[in-house]
């Protein structure tokens, strides 16, 4: 019997890691798993052709969205540790108040 290719796990890992970016860049909790599942996969897959019947383009495509994912919060990540790392909290609040002023004035 083959086995299915099924790539709704690795799509919804990823979105929703891309939408936990917001928090602190949190998300490459769940796209990290998303992409390594992808990853293993394809690899199986293209070890093991006879085994599968579904279409490896669409996984590989899974695991490109899952890389990015992953790639946008380990940015902010990092991005979110230097702030603190160099202003602490009063840093990230002031950049924060600095936007919401700057919003104001655009409005």
């Amino acid at each position: 019997m083959k086995k299915q290719l099924n790539t709704t796990l690795i799509y919804v890992l990823s979105i929703i890691g891309l939408l936990c970016c917001c928090f602190g860049g949190l998300g490459f909790l769940l796209s990290g798993p998303a992409y390594l599942i992808a990853h293993n996969k394809v690899k199986d897959a293209k070890e093991n052709p006879d085994d599968y019947e579904s279409n490896l383009n669409a996984m590989n495509t899974a695991k490109i969205i899952a890389l990015v994912s992953l790639i946008i919060n380990a940015i902010y990540f990092i991005r979110v540790l230097y702030v603190i790392y160099t202003g602490g909290f009063d840093g990230i609040e002031d950049a924060w108040n600095e936007v919401m002023e700057e919003l104001k004035k655009n409005s």
